[in-house]
């Protein structure tokens, strides 16, 4: 993930270690280093210091670039390897992922091989029903792409401010004048839309720009005072180790909080090249670091497509089991490194001109393109008809969702109310996405019995009057609690003879959150809002039926019952213990609290899901759920009957 500097830096390379380690270690779980993903911002920084020193100085010697000399050196560092791990994690997933999963996924292989992938990630990230980031074996791969990006813009602005006017000056105005708007654009859409913040390179190119800033820095002021050098650089260690330990993958990133571990590089850098060789430089020369140094890239490359496939295979790793996976990294980056990164960027052959490397990386990279298109069609070519209804029935959108803008986006804060049917009579349809899989059945038990339904819908957002922190958005969800108090004011307006809520389950959040935070608070802040919404409701003259949420499930179960019969399994090893997935204990507070309001009435709809013991996923020949926590569509379609005797019924009380 860098450039070959001009002069080895023990120190550099102690702090790639600091990097993958901090990225590693995020990614198996140990929950001690919960910021451990701003390795890859320090490999950013690193990238940029390197890079630019090495630009720089052949324009200041030189007068000019030799682009096909430097792209042919960056194609022999990274293409081999990057391209035979996409090729190995290719060959695993055929025996590890569903057919459906691995056509998903080879698209991803498709463009992490040409480096687009981080552009690919920007669209998947605004679909509400993606499959869960973590399942996929490519993802990492996006920073790899913005740096891909990153070498292909930075000589150009080099050479374009060098042509300006020469002299190291102009080149680090340009640097710096790149890198402010990139960090003031980043910094602004981190709050707005975070994906295009986080995998957008031009977004990011104030990391590199920060990097390659302190690499035309002089050094002599820390030349001179050796103190200030060992002073820096415990600073900066120390930036970084409070971004480790302190940020989280909730909070508002890349954004202002990227300074962090982006200023700490710089004084490392900046530390390093003054000459300090003791204390913290001392610390990073060690050779356990050096060791782990050499093998950064290919660690990265290695680990995270063994701890997806490891948990998909074993969903609950014990921390033994995660150490197997470790070592299995180590080993794998071993023989990688040694067999073909090394080697190839060796080769005395590929050296001795650009054209011999740039011909044979192009050629790597097309067949890669290729093979991994090849894969995606060849994986659900002849599918089975199983796989089939599987894919089919968690594709398919419920009524309200196939109408486009009825269940709205995070940033809409005004509804849209949306008519199915044209009866006389009216019921709404309220609350968030798990309101909206209802909305299959309700309307047609609505249609059969003379009414109109009209859906007042929106992603993540409660019907209760509960302010959220947005994990999408990475701060708090103001938008939904303004579109909720329209939404509310305008059924009330609206006089339906029934208003229908459902919403996500609290404990069900807490699960998809992996934490509980202040329960007690959380706990204390829904019965409230519960009860705020439905009395407002109940005191305008409303009649409410509250249809109780659908068990949550501890994977998504499309994938599993998926995977199941690929295996030659039954769907039944995907099914729930009812004590872990039907939240029974926060469903009785919930019904009392509903059972006090006036008008108001609870529908338990869970025994259509759950015996005494067990929540199950493939009902009457029917995939129950399209992911964790959402109706598969079709298997909607058959609740109609309980959903016309259990709700439309309650307008008659």
């Amino acid at each position: 993930m860098s450039t070959p500097a001009q002069d080895f830096r023990p120190d550099i390379e102690g702090l790639r270690a600091v990097a993958v380690a901090g990225v590693v270690a995020f990614h198996f779980g140990l929950t001690a280093l919960p910021g451990g993903f701003v390795g890859v911002d320090i490999f950013f920084v690193i990238s940029g210091y390197l890079i630019t020193r090495h630009l720089a100085a052949e324009i200041s010697e030189t007068g000019r670039l030799d682009l096909l000399r430097f792209y042919a050196r960056r194609a022999r560092r990274l293409l081999p390897v990057a391209l035979f791990v996409i090729a190995a994690t290719l060959c695993a997933g055929a025996l590890i992922l569903s057919p459906e999963e691995q056509a998903l996924y080879s698209k991803g292989a498709m463009f992490a091989s040409a480096y687009m992938i981080n552009l690919w990630l920007i669209r998947w990230s605004f679909d509400y029903f993606a499959n869960d980031a973590t399942s996929n074996p490519f993802i990492h791969y996006w920073s790899l792409s913005v740096e891909e990006q990153f070498y292909l813009a930075w000589p150009a602005l080099l050479m374009l401010a060098a042509w300006l006017k020469p002299g190291k000056r102009a080149i680090m105005i340009a640097i710096g004048a790149v890198g402010l708007v990139s960090f003031i654009a980043c910094a602004w859409l981190t709050s707005v839309s975070q994906p295009w913040a986080f995998y957008f390179s031009p977004l990011r190119a104030w990391e590199f720009a920060a990097g390659g800033l302190v690499s035309m820095a002089p050094a002599r002021l820390l030349q001179e005072r050796p103190l200030l050098g060992r002073a820096l650089s415990l600073t900066g260690l120390t930036m970084i180790g409070a971004a480790y330990l302190t940020f989280s993958e909730d909070a508002p990133f890349p954004g202002f909080l990227a300074l962090l571990p982006v200023a700490g590089t710089v004084l490392l850098l900046k530390a390093g090249a003054a000459g300090a060789r003791d204390g913290v430089n001392a610390t990073l020369a060690l050779p356990p670091l050096q060791w782990i140094g050499k093998l950064s890239y290919s660690l990265y490359l290695w680990h995270w497509p063994v701890i997806v496939y490891a948990g998909m295979l074993a969903p609950d790793l014990t921390p033994a089991e995660r150490l197997l996976c470790l070592a299995a990294t180590l080993a794998l980056s071993t023989l990688s490194y040694h067999l073909i990164e090394n080697p190839i960027r060796r080769n005395g052959w590929l050296m001795a001109s650009a054209a011999r490397a740039l011909v044979p990386a192009l050629l790597l990279t097309g067949t890669g393109v290729a093979a991994a298109y090849g894969n995606a069609r060849l994986a659900v070519h002849d599918l089975d008809p199983e796989q089939r209804i599987i894919a089919a029935s968690a594709a398919e959108p419920s009524t309200a969702r196939a109408k486009a803008g009825c269940v709205q986006d995070y940033q809409s804060v005004t509804p849209k109310p949306c008519v199915f049917g044209d009866g006389q009579r009216l019921i709404a349809l309220f609350g968030d996405s798990h309101a909206d899989h209802w909305s299959t059945p309700l309307i047609e038990a609505g249609r059969k019995n003379g009414y109109r339904v009209v859906t007042w819908l929106k992603n993540s957002c409660r019907a209760s009057r509960i302010s959220v922190w947005s994990s999408e958005l990475k701060r708090p969800y103001s938008e939904c609690d303004r579109w909720r108090e329209q939404a509310i004011a305008e059924i009330i307006e609206a006089r339906p003879a029934l208003v229908v809520i459902s919403e996500l389950a609290l404990t069900s959040g807490r699960k998809m959150a992996g934490r509980g935070g202040d329960m007690r608070r959380q706990d204390a802040d829904w019965r409230a809002g519960l009860r705020s919404t439905l009395t407002s409701l109940s005191k305008a003259g409303l009649k409410v039926a509250f249809i109780r949420d659908v068990p949550f499930n501890n994977a998504n179960v499309d994938t599993c019952v998926a995977r199941a019969l690929w295996r030659d399994e039954t769907p039944s090893r995907c099914d729930q213990k009812r004590a872990y997935a039907a939240n029974d204990a926060m469903a009785a507070v919930e019904r009392d609290i509903v059972d006090s309001i006036p008008n108001a009435a609870y529908v338990d709809l869970t025994d259509r899901f759950c015996s005494a013991t067990i929540c199950h996923v493939f009902i009457d020949g029917k995939l129950a759920f399209r992911d964790q926590h959402h109706m598969a569509t079709p298997f909607a379609e058959s609740l109609e009957p309980e959903v016309e005797k259990r709700v439309i019924s309650k307008v008659g009380r």
